[in-house]
């Protein structure tokens, strides 16, 4: 059966179903109430309180992102103060609409009500996909940008109203000013058009009109990076060095396949052939090549293993549909055995997904092991140990005494440190400063500021910098991230032998 909305266009003899609204809500609903319950836990992750900084000082671009994440945190803290809940509540929106894009996606391949339910499993079932939702970062914006993106060019090939370029230009002007990876799709777009079609594609005036728009809404935060540097490009040599030694290129493909789940994993890799061979899908091949290509780009250049997560959406509703259609074609006692073994894989890629929920209490929680152990599971221990960082800075500016307070700074090691108590207590501490990451351009120390408190920071460095240094306290949390809220030293140092103006462009990195 098919919608009154079904139309031909040239080389297109996909209809579409009706939208499958009853099991789309019922996967969205409990998706939305397991991320609203995983927000609620524990406390603010380190880059959360970078973003609430970062809005506390308003800027056209900051060195590793742009400016949206920043004033939507300040948005969120203004509405509700110290809220990490009311704060995470943009993810969880985000998110869910991904779920339902990614059926409606489905539909505009041709996908019935099986074929849109298994979609929206393929992409709620994915612990990457649906529990970056739950903490407030540049990537649970910047895929579901991505997958509303993807939507507008699915649905233009099949119907061309040109007005879907546009649209999908204007959220790209806003994608824009969150990450730097949307160009990359773009490009590849507009390179597999032109070799598998449509051509048209790049052909359309409002698409150029709109990309005319993403430029000149770039124009501000290009010049603040051409001011400062391009720090921003220069985060791509950090994050590439990151993945060598984390052994990234080596297993790139395996790891991104597996941040989609279990059923995601096989839908992933299915919808991917199917784009490329399907011949129903023949009109969306370029989308197909377009994630292939995007693969070998990040690959190529040490990007990480989720660059392109915001092309899953497309992929697993193409997967969802070739899975169906397969079923659909299989004799009878085959056709049993692939839909139970779907339903099997569907049931345990949602464990993986409940079991990745953050159940535990703090106290059930195991301190980790080693910096590899903290790095992999960065998105729980990230959020521990920033109220006993707080209490321990403020209670020693509190013990110094008025003469000592007077003039005296905090210095941080990290930008979460900073950021930290920057967030939890502003209101009495003095000036913060850090030279990491994009804190480092928040501001330069005084020069007349000869008395600091270090808070992590090299003793080495330290001694060379001042003529006292002295050990005053220590963080050490249980639950926390190595070096920073874990086997911290505070340090009291005073006689300041080399201006900061000389040293903090040297001492700042990314």
């Amino acid at each position: 059966m098919t919608d009154i909305e079904a139309r031909h266009t040239p080389g297109l003899t996909t209809s579409v179903h009706p939208i499958a609204w009853r099991e789309i809500c019922v996967v969205a609903v409990v998706s939305a109430a397991v991320l609203l319950f995983s927000i609620s836990r524990y406390g603010y992750f380190g880059d959360e309180l970078y973003f609430l900084a970062a809005g506390r000082r308003p800027a056209f671009g900051y060195a590793d992102q742009g400016p949206v994440l920043p004033l939507l945190a300040r948005a969120m803290d203004t509405i509700a103060p110290g809220s990490y809940f009311v704060l995470r509540l943009p993810a969880v929106a985000l998110t869910v609409l991904a779920i339902v894009l990614t059926a409606l996606i489905a539909r505009e391949f041709g996908g019935g009500r099986w074929a849109q339910l298994l979609a929206t499993l393929g992409y709620a079932t994915s612990p990457f996909l649906l529990l970056q939702g739950k903490i407030l970062t540049t990537n649970a914006v910047d895929t579901v940008l991505w997958v509303i993106i993807t939507w507008c060019v699915v649905r233009w090939v099949r119907t061309r109203r040109d007005g879907l370029l546009l649209c999908a230009a204007l959220v790209t002007a806003v994608d824009m000013q969150v990450k730097w990876l949307i160009p990359f799709f773009w490009i590849c777009v507009a390179v597999t058009a032109l070799i598998f079609g449509p051509r048209e594609l790049v052909r359309r005036p409002l698409l150029w009109l709109g990309g005319l728009i993403v430029v000149l809404a770039t124009v501000p935060t290009l010049i603040w990076q051409s001011k400062h540097g391009w720090p921003q490009l220069h985060m791509g040599a950090v994050i590439s060095g990151e993945q060598d030694v984390l052994g990234g290129r080596l297993m790139f493909v395996p790891l991104a396949l597996l941040t989609a789940g279990y059923l995601g994993a096989v839908l992933l890799v299915y919808g991917t052939w199917a784009l490329l061979r399907h011949r129903t899908l023949r009109p969306y091949r370029f989308l197909g090549a377009t994630l292939v290509l995007l693969v070998a780009i990040f690959l190529l250049i040490g990007g990480r293993i989720y660059y392109m997560a915001g092309m899953y959406g497309v992929a697993l509703a193409a997967g969802a549909v070739g899975v169906v259609k397969l079923v659909g074609r299989l004799r009878i006692p085959d056709r049993k055995a692939v839909a139970f073994a779907t339903a099997v894989l569907a049931v345990v890629a949602v464990g993986l997904v409940l079991s990745d929920t953050p159940w535990r209490t703090a106290a059930q929680i195991r301190p980790p092991r080693n910096d590899a152990e903290a790095t992999i599971d960065i998105g729980v221990y990230g959020e521990f140990g920033w109220p006993d960082l707080t209490e321990e800075v403020t209670q020693i500016y509190h013990e110094l005494s008025p003469q000592q307070r007077d003039g005296t700074i905090i210095i941080t090691d990290t930008y979460w440190q900073a950021s930290a108590l920057d967030q939890l207590a502003r209101a009495e501490l003095p000036p913060v400063y850090s030279a990491s990451r994009g804190f480092g351009y928040f501001g330069t120390p005084p020069d007349n500021a000869t008395d600091i408190i270090a808070v992590g920071l090299n003793e080495d460095f330290l001694r060379w910098q001042f003529d006292d240094v002295e050990p005053v306290g220590k963080v050490d949390t249980r639950l926390g991230y190595p070096g920073n809220t874990q086997n911290v030293t505070v340090w009291l140092c005073s006689g300041l032998r080399h201006p900061w103006s000389e040293v903090w462009p040297v001492l700042m990195h990314l």
